[in-house]
This record gives structure tokens, sequence and C-alpha cells, in this order.
């Protein structure tokens, strides 16, 4: 079988980040708003290092000629491609920060150059540092009586190459300090939005710090550690406090070694070397870059701007969905049909409402939930606490795994504890990722219950920030399924068969496989649609290569990782694969397999990857309403025609933006909230499937990334 329609999972990565990074530079998107996506271009970049690379450096250790199953790369390999690709990237990235930046001087916000201000800049700034952040600061010197200091991932230091003034033989030394999070990050100067950093006031003014040395040169420069920490089987044993043990190793974490190193400006080689050789990093894996090291400090500015609203984005307010009555208890109300909510478009209230009448109905008898990752003022959790002293029995699965949320959920697994909530945890060696909720209630004689199936995290914040699904039924077959699951989940087992649920990782990845099956059945009939955040599972992908030789029509919508490459002659040539990066982050998982009588709609927690078809726990639900059915495959097909937000994977393994010339432009995130603003307010609705109309007349090349322009009612 051939493989060269497969692309490497973490260069993959890079080319969604690469697109992150273009948000940042198209001249449609708010000045502000450019500069929060290269905000998230560098937060997304440093969870890839400390995860993925973090991983690879592993590998390289324990593992070196061990190769991935897609493009046989080995870990050394993929290292170099990583560091070649980002090493192309940072320029751009640089160059958005400094363009953006010169826009916002218009408004009053400057970032100065410190080695270009005036002298009255210069003395205010100068006495700053020594009556403000001299005293605070932490002073190591690195020589044979001053071991290396610890340094932080993610901190920012001033690395200074000193000598004594009194050294006759010229000794040169090593100085290092920290820009400390306990020192304001932004330091302005007076009755003005112009600004230094606290690294670039710092490395301004070292001088102060090492008054007996004379300073050679001074950086600033920031490391990034392994953060990829496993969890040995042997801490599931029954004696062993599994939130204690996950404490531990959060903090273990912050120690790992070291696999990016960071620099701003243009340090000499020397003083890359030196830091280099004293964190044992490769110069290899060394990134100098001119914009700042941590984007953490546009908040700040943020705060400046705030009444500029030519900056923002015009705000949107998820809306009431227009498929719940406001006067109608909405456990009622499910029992009577099934309700969706599309998130961010609708708001999550709805199925708060659900959790809090849940707490109070004398009916309700018990509440079960697997929770990955909530808010941090968690109204569920409330809800959920709430439930457990009014008598209910309440269950939740926390996962203390979900990354960089342990410490969190560690937190809210200790509050659900002492409200009277049963917390358990994942399983041995699978993650529980799915997003399940089941009520069972006493109506009458009889025993009801409603679930709720979702493609995201029960969180409030994110709620507005991703678009995602979530189904409410009072259907009998999913909650016998739901109840099925917690019951294996209470044991520490996984489920074997369901009757409506696909549920991972022995139901999920098998039905999949099948119903791709029966479409190549029906060759150039057959039609496949996936919407997901992600594609690398190799047994999937091969399925989706052959439906595609059998001449079944395959659309994907794949946010970020796609291992498959389209347009393949002989392999892939019926898969069109795009990707949309927008204002909102594309969360929900769709599944479509066939059109008409035999068409089936899913909604799902998972990826089409590997973990979460075999080594999670996840769940699938089948749309069985015919009327929400085609409103999930109106939101398939519409966010399929994005013609402004969009960009389509070629076969040469680039992608580019979508053209719009000919047709109405259509931004879908956009033409969704329209949708939820027209529903919310009583006025005629739509499907969530516009028609996009050819124009009479071509427009123009230069119009073909404009953003539509959507009329939105504002909520006072």
């Amino acid at each position: 079988m051939s493989s060269g329609f497969y692309d490497n999972r973490e260069l993959s990565w890079l080319k969604f980040n690469a697109r992150v990074l273009e948000e940042a530079r198209d001249e449609n998107t708010p000045l502000f708003e450019r500069l929060r996506f290269v905000q998230i271009f560098c937060s997304n970049l440093d969870e890839f290092f400390m995860i993925r690379v973090g991983s690879l450096h592993d590998k390289l250790l324990y593992e070196p000629k061990d190769r991935e199953n897609k493009t046989n790369m080995n870990a050394k390999e993929q290292l170099s491609a990583i560091a070649k690709r980002v090493k192309a990237l940072l320029p751009v990235k640089d160059e958005a920060y400094s363009e953006i930046m010169q826009g916002l001087s218009a408004y009053g916000v400057e970032h100065l150059n410190e080695d270009a201000l005036t002298p009255e800049e210069d003395a205010f700034l100068k006495a700053y540092f020594t009556r403000e952040v001299r005293p605070l600061l932490f002073t190591g010197i690195v020589d044979k009586k001053h071991p290396v200091p610890f340094l932080k991932s993610g901190e920012i230091y001033i690395g200074c190459k000193i000598r004594k003034k009194t050294d006759t033989a010229g000794k040169v030394t090593f100085g290092i300090l920290p820009a400390s999070e306990n020192l304001p990050r932004v330091v302005f100067l007076p009755g003005t939005g112009k600004f230094l950093l606290i690294e670039e006031l710092i490395r301004r003014y070292a001088k102060q710090v090492f008054s007996n040395f004379d300073i050679l040169s001074r950086c600033i420069f920031r490391v990034t550690r392994n953060a990829d920490i496993e969890i040995d089987e042997g801490l599931f044993d029954h004696d062993v406090d599994f939130r204690d043990i996950m404490s531990k190793l959060v903090k273990k974490r912050k120690k790992l070694q070291p696999v990016r190193l960071e620099f701003q400006g243009s340090p000499d080689g020397d003083t890359v070397s030196a830091i280099a050789k004293i964190l044992d990093i490769s110069e290899n894996y060394t990134f100098k870059q001119t914009a700042p090291l941590s984007m953490s400090f546009i908040s700040v500015l943020e705060k400046r701007l705030e009444k500029r609203s030519e900056l923002f984005f015009e705000p949107l307010a998820p809306q009431k969905s227009g498929a719940i009555l406001p006067d109608i208890p909405l456990i009622e109300q499910i029992k009577q049909h099934d309700i969706l909510l599309n998130y961010p478009y609708e708001n999550i209230n709805h199925f708060i409402n659900l959790l809090e009448e849940a707490a109070v109905n004398p009916n309700v008898s018990s509440i079960k939930i697997t929770l990955y990752r909530v808010a941090r003022d968690s109204k569920i959790i409330n809800a959920l606490n709430k439930a457990a002293e009014n008598g209910k029995d309440v269950l939740a699965l926390v996962e203390l795994r979900a990354r960089f949320d342990e410490e969190n959920n560690i937190g809210w697994s200790k509050q659900l504890e002492e409200a009277g909530v049963t917390v358990i945890y994942g399983l041995e060696e699978l993650k529980v990722h799915s997003k399940l909720l089941l009520i069972t209630l006493r109506d009458g004689n009889n025993v009801r219950y409603i679930t709720q199936v979702g493609t995201g995290n029960y969180n409030e914040r994110t709620s507005r920030l991703y678009t995602d699904l979530t189904l409410m039924t009072a259907d009998e077959d999913f909650g016998s399924d739901a109840s099925v699951v917690f019951n294996a989940l209470m044991v520490g087992s996984t489920v074997e068969s369901t009757n409506r649920l696909l549920v991972a990782p022995k139901g999920l990845k098998s039905r999949i496989v099948s119903f791709i099956d029966n479409e190549i059945t029906y060759g150039r009939d057959g039609y496949i649609g996936i919407k997901m955040n992600s594609l690398t599972d190799r047994d999937l992908i091969e399925k989706l290569a052959e439906a595609s030789r059998a001449g079944v029509t395959v659309e994907l919508i794949v946010r970020g990782i796609c291992c498959l490459i389209p347009g393949i002659e002989g392999s892939t040539e019926n898969i069109r694969v795009i990707s949309i990066v927008g204002r909102f982050l594309e969360h929900s998982r769709i599944y479509i397999f066939g059109r008409g009588d035999r068409r089936r709609v899913y909604i799902s927690s998972a990826d089409f990857m590997t973990r979460n078809t075999e080594r999670r726990v996840e769940v699938a639900a089948p749309i069985l309403d015919k009327s929400l059915a085609d409103r999930v495959v109106g939101i398939f097909e519409t966010t399929l025609a994005d013609n402004v937000k969009a960009r389509e994977l070629g076969a040469d393994g680039k992608y580019t933006r979508v053209s719009s010339v000919g047709k109405l432009p259509l931004n879908s995130q956009i033409y969704f909230y329209d949708e939820a603003y027209k529903a919310a307010s009583g006025g005629v609705t739509v499907p969530e499937k516009p028609v996009v109309r050819p124009v009479a007349k071509p427009a123009e090349p230069s119009a073909s990334d404009a953003p539509i322009r959507v009329k939105i009612r504002r909520i006072r």
C-alpha cells in the first residue's frame, strides 16, 4: 500500500499554527485581535514544545531507532525538521508583531526601543529601576563557587557575560537575573502609553546590579522544559492515593529537561553557546526572535485600549435557543423532544439550568457526569454540589490527567467530595475524555433517563470561545447505554457493546470502519463527511483512502493536524480537506455516513486520533431526530462552504485560502451567530445551511478574502 498520501503529525501541526499566524497578518481582522492571534500562536508553540517535542526528546533517549508509522521518520529526523520549520515561522511572527505595534502607536500605545530613549525617558526608567526593581532582583553568578541556579520553564531571564573590574587576568563569568513574576511585566512612562517590558528594563540597567563588573554582553532568554509526564501503572494500586501522586507529578513536570532555548534580540554567539551549555541543549534548538518571548502582557495593553472598539471584534453574546421555551421546566421539554445546542452561538446556561433543575427536582434520584476540563469558577460544579447536598446520589468522574488542568481538577475533586459527591478518577490505562451526563428520575412507577452527550467540555468559559454541540434526550436506549458506561467506569472497566452510543475504546473505531465499509459498497453514490480537530489514526486514514479509491465522495473539515494528504491520484483523489481558523476555535466533531434514507449522523467527543479511538473512553451519539440531523448536516455543509476563513489542503501538502470569487463571501462562524440572534429575537430563521449563489459579475480578486458583512443586533 502506497504511503504517498501521508504527512508527519508534528509538521502538520506546525502548518496549523502557521494558519493561526496568518490571522495575525489579516488586515480584515481588527488590530488588537491580530495581536491576540500572535499570542495564541506563541502559547500554542509553547505547549507544542513542552509536550510533542518533549516526547520526541524522550524517544531520542530511549527509542532512537523507533520510526513513526506514516512518514517513517525517527525522532532525530523529526526534531531536525521541526527546528527548521520553527526557525522559518519566527521571523513571520516577529514581522506581524512589529506591524501590529506600529499600528497601535496611532492609538497611543508604543513599545519603546530601549536603545533609542530620550534623556528624559532614560532618566525616569533608570530611577524606576533603582527604586522599584533593583531591591527585588535575585542575582545569580555562575562560577566554581556558585552552581547554575535552577532556570524555571517559561520564566524570562537576563543573562550577562561579565568580568570583574579588578581581575587583571580577564576571567569571564556569567550572571543571571530573573524577570520575576513578582515584578510588573509592563512599565509605562508616566502619562503615556509608551512602555518597556520588565525584562528589557532589567537588561538595560543591569550594570547597577553588577556594579563591580564590566558587562561584556547581555541578553534576554527563556527556557522551555519537557512537560510530557507519564503516569506509571503502579500508581493505581489501591493503597496509593492517586490524587496525591498527581500533585507530585505536576511538581515534577517543572523540573524536567530543557527542550528549547529562546533569545530576544541578537545575542553574541559566545553567550548563546554558554547558556546552551549550561542547559545542556543543542544549539539547533536555540531560537532567536525580535518580538517578546512571552505575549502574556497584552492583557495590560488591552485595558488601555478597551474603549477603542474599532480595535476589537464586535461583541457577540451566546443566545437563548429558539427550541427551548422559557417558562417550562427543561426536563419536561426534553421528555417531549430532543434538544440540540450549538455553542458559542447558543448559551451553555441552558445546560446549566438542566443541572440546577435536577438538583432540586424531587423525582431525580441520581446524577452522573464525566468531567475533563471545567471552568475555574464553575456553575456546573456548584449545581452538582447542590444536588448532593439535597440528597441526590451524585457521581462525578474527574479526569485528573487532563493535561495542564491537573491542579484545577485536583481542587475540584476535593470540593466535590466535601459536598457529598462520589468522586472517581479515570481508568488505569485510559483517560476518560467523553462528555456524558446521565440524570435518572422516577416518573410515576417508571424509571426515566435524561442523557446529554457533547463534543466539548463542561466549561462555561470555553463554551464562549469554542464551537461545540450538545445533545439532550430522553431516549430510553441512550439512557440505558449511558448507565452501562457509568457502571463500567465505577468498577474500572470498559464497555463491550451498546445499542445507541458508540463508546471507545472497544465500540467506536470498529463501528466507524463498518460505516465506511458500507459507503464503499455504494461506490460513487457513497458519501462520508467528517468534522474533527485532528486526523492521525492510520487505520482510519487507510480506510478513507480505500473509500476514495472506490469513488466515494469524502469531505473532511479538520481544524488542526491532518496526516492525510488529499488529491493524490489513485489514493485520495476523491477526498477534500479544509481547515477553518477564525474568531472561534472549531471544536465540534460531526460524523456523517451516507445520504438520504441511509444517512447516519453522529456527534462525538472523539477525533480520528489513535489516542482517542484506542486509548481513551470516548462517546459518539447518533442524532435520531430528523430535523436535528438536518440541522447538524446543515452546520457541516455551511462550514464546508466557508470562503472567508477556510483554507484547503492541496495535493502538495500546502494550505491555501478558499476563494470567494464568483460567490457571496461566507464567514460560517458569523453566519451561525446571525442565525442565533434571529432565533433568540423571535425572527424568522432559516436552516443552518445558507445558499451561496454566484453573483452576476465575478468579484475582483482583491475581494476574495473580504469578511462577510452581517448585521448583528446587540443585546444591551
